[in-house]
Formats: C-alpha cells, structure tokens, sequence
C-alpha cells in the first residue's frame, strides 16, 4: 500500500483536503499531477511540493466541469509520464450554511457542474485507459453520501449522494477487470477553509458558530487526511472495488455524538 513511483492524477489539488493527499503522495515518493481552476495556484503548489519531495509534482489548470479540459489532463499526464496509476476525483466546492431557497440558481448549477459533472466526466476520461493498463479511482464522497438528511447543505450533500451511487455502479460494470479499483473516499469533517469561510445564511445567525462544536466533535485533524488518503491510493488495483472508505469511524462517531448532546443538554450549542 504505497503511492511511491505510481503516477497519481488528483483534481482540485491546490488547498484543503486535495492538496494535503497531494502532499502526502509526494512525501511518500508519488509522482503527482495536479489541476485546479486556479493556473497560478497551480504553480505555487507544485512549487512547494517540489521543494518538499522527494517524490514530484506537476500540473495545469483545469474546469473539471468541461469535458475538454479534462481530457487535457489526462492527456497531459500521459504525455509527461508515460502512464497513469491512480485518479483521484476531489474538486468539490460548497454554497455555505443556508436553506436551498436562498442559493441563487446560478450557483445551484455550478455545484452540480463541478462536484457532480466533473467527477463523472473524470471517470469517463480514464476508465478506458484504466480498463487497458489497470489503475485506481477514486471519488470524494461526503456529508450525505449516504442520502441521510443535511439541513442547510441540501444542494452540496445531494451531489456527495449522487457520487456514490455512479462509484457503486461504476465498479459493478468493471468488474471483469483485474487489475481496476473504483472506490470512494469520505474524510469527514476536516478544519479546512471550506469551513472558515462558510458562507452562512442571516435566518441561521443564531447557530453560526454550531460549526465549530461539530468540527471539535467529529473532526479529522488535516495530516490524517493527508496520510490515509495516500495509504488507500496506493492500495494495489483490484484488492477492492466498490467500497467507500471513511475516516469517520464508529468510535469517532459515538464519541462525536455524544459531546454534541452534552452541549446541546448544557446550552453552550444553541439549536436552530
């Protein structure tokens, strides 16, 4: 179980939870290509992870939610390495903390481009090639993946619900291969600048900062993230196929749960 010398493609690799598995590949000697909306972010992070090593970093700018852009990055990696081992779908973006009816429509649509769309249109571009060479794949799932209720991240846990039923499906179809993995990944709640920058909808002033009780319950501190996500991309293709894995264990869980409520029983976590 090692990324060492595997050439591992990771979208949205520039900050948070992309870049810290980024970071951990290339600390354990993985050969990472990386893309973000962002080029300049993208130059300053293969920079720094360059600098890091000893494995290596490169990349491109990429719209995850156009199919052309997509292809170029595969294609660009292909090109530069001569393979690809492992993708990685992880561009994701959230709306904030606030009911459906107040997110504008363009906004609504963006998401489901970039979460959903994009993840689908990465799985199109290198399960081809996969289903030729072998390779690892794998989605980001969380909060709803399971379809269970998310008040106030209707729009983002929808798409997260939405990714792991085509991972399901999608190892189903390719179970003839050998050699192919196509898995999903749930880090839980991770104190990133996804939540430092929540947007939060005025009607839930009163619970704003509930955020910050929920991440000291449940949380999963970045490095784990970083370090687990490369443990399970540099898994051998094939070892398993349709499973999603998730940080937030039952112990975590429990222990998760029980803090809120003893919060919530105390009066220091108000309610909506």
């Amino acid at each position: 179980m090692s990324v060492a010398g595997k050439v591992v493609v990771i979208t949205g690799a520039t900050r948070g939870i992309g870049r810290a598995i980024a970071q951990a590949c290339v600390s354990a000697g993985g050969i990472v290509v990386l893309c973000s909306r962002d080029g300049d972010a993208v130059d300053r992070c293969t920079s720094e992870l360059n600098a890091a090593g000893p494995g290596s970093a490169s990349g491109c700018a990429c719209d995850v939610s156009e199919w052309s852009q997509v292809e170029a990055l595969r294609d660009r990696a292909l090109e530069e390495h001569g393979r690809i081992d492992v993708w990685f779908n992880n561009a994701g973006i959230s709306l904030g903390y606030e009911p459906l009816d107040e997110e504008p429509p363009d906004e609504l649509a963006r998401i489901v481009a970039i979460n959903l769309t994009g993840h689908v249109l990465g799985c199109r571009a290198i399960l081809p090639y996969f289903r030729e060479q072998g390779g690892y794949l794998m989605n980001m799932c969380g909060r709803g993946y399971r379809g269970e209720a998310t008040p106030h991240t209707a729009a983002y846990a929808s798409t997260k619900a939405a990714i792991a039923s085509p991972t399901k499906s999608l190892a189903a179809e390719n179970r003839d291969v050998a050699r192919l993995s196509v898995n999903g990944f749930v880090p839980g709640m991770v104190d990133t600048d996804f939540y430092r920058d929540l947007r939060i909808s005025p009607r839930l002033e009163s619970v704003k900062d509930n955020w910050r009780f929920a991440l000291d319950a449940f949380g999963v501190e970045l490095d784990e993230v970083g370090r687990r996500g490369a443990e399970i991309l540099g898994e051998e293709p094939g070892r398993t196929t349709g499973r999603i894995y998730s940080l937030l264990t039952p112990t975590r869980t429990a222990r998760g749960v029980a803090k809120m409520a003893w919060w919530g029983a105390t009066g220091k976590m108000t309610r909506a």
